[in-house]
């Protein structure tokens, strides 16, 4: 049975939500706030959560952003006000399996649950023990986790971490947009053309010391991105640490 966790501050809504998935054989757990949320997904595994984009005074955005960092769970954002193409652009961005507009009818609302659930893949890297390490970074598969030179975990969302990974696993090759927005996508959800651009953007922020020059990153004009050190690979089952350089 398939566990749905729904937030949503609407009591009707919650309600109505609970009372159909339920009786299409669903476990359902509601909440009213990202808190109660939070605590759920530490207890208890979830499949899917639907997330109400207006949980009091709560910015819906700030709290898929949250969630992607941490789990790897398809979310389904409802909302009967944030319309505009631009919130469910960034919310898709964020991490976001799909994006309904209140009001909506229960049986197209359960026919994406399905559709969210059959896309969401057993994750790659679940089991990968590897650990990239690169001008005194670290990146770890298995945790999700980057570490600065000085210890501190700096968070990435699922997209930033995707993106990360394609440019340690191909260290000084020229990664075309195209490769890099497919290396980056999420879930499966659909891309935008300049999603990579916003995503550069944001994992220099995190990584460069001073991002518009940045060392790391780097553009190829005409051509893509590419990632312009040593990248070390140590993996836990062979105790081994393998070197990558430049051609």
């Amino acid at each position: 049975m398939k566990h749905v966790l729904v937030a949503d501050d609407d009591v009707a809504m919650r309600n109505l939500i609970v009372e159909y998935l339920t009786s299409h054989a669903f476990k359902v757990t509601a909440v009213s706030g990202s808190g109660q949320l939070k605590r759920v997904l530490a207890c208890e595994p979830v499949d899917l959560v639907v997330l109400d984009f207006n949980l009091g005074r709560e910015d819906g955005l700030d709290i898929v952003r949250n969630l992607t960092i941490k789990w790897d769970i398809p979310i389904i954002a409802i909302s009967g006000d944030r319309l505009e193409e631009a919130d469910r652009v960034v919310a898709l961005e964020l991490g976001a399996t799909d994006f309904v507009s209140k009001p909506f009818g229960m049986r197209e609302f359960l026919a994406r649950i399905h559709v969210a659930l059959r896309r969401r893949p057993i994750s790659p890297r679940a089991k990968d023990r590897r650990s990239f390490h690169f001008s005194g970074w670290t990146l770890n598969l298995r945790q999700r986790q980057l570490i600065s030179e000085e210890s501190d975990e700096v968070k990435l969302t699922a997209g930033e971490f995707n993106l990360l990974v394609a440019f340690l696993e191909r260290p000084r090759d020229v990664l075309t947009r195209e490769q890099l927005l497919l290396a980056s996508r999420v879930r499966g959800e659909e891309v935008y053309d300049r999603s990579v651009d916003v995503l550069i953007l944001r994992v220099r922020r995190k990584l460069e010391a001073d991002p518009a020059n940045p060392r790391l990153i780097k553009t190829a004009r005409g051509a893509g991105y590419f990632f312009d050190a040593d990248v070390g690979i140590w993996t836990t089952s062979a105790s081994t640490v393998v070197t990558t350089t430049s051609a």
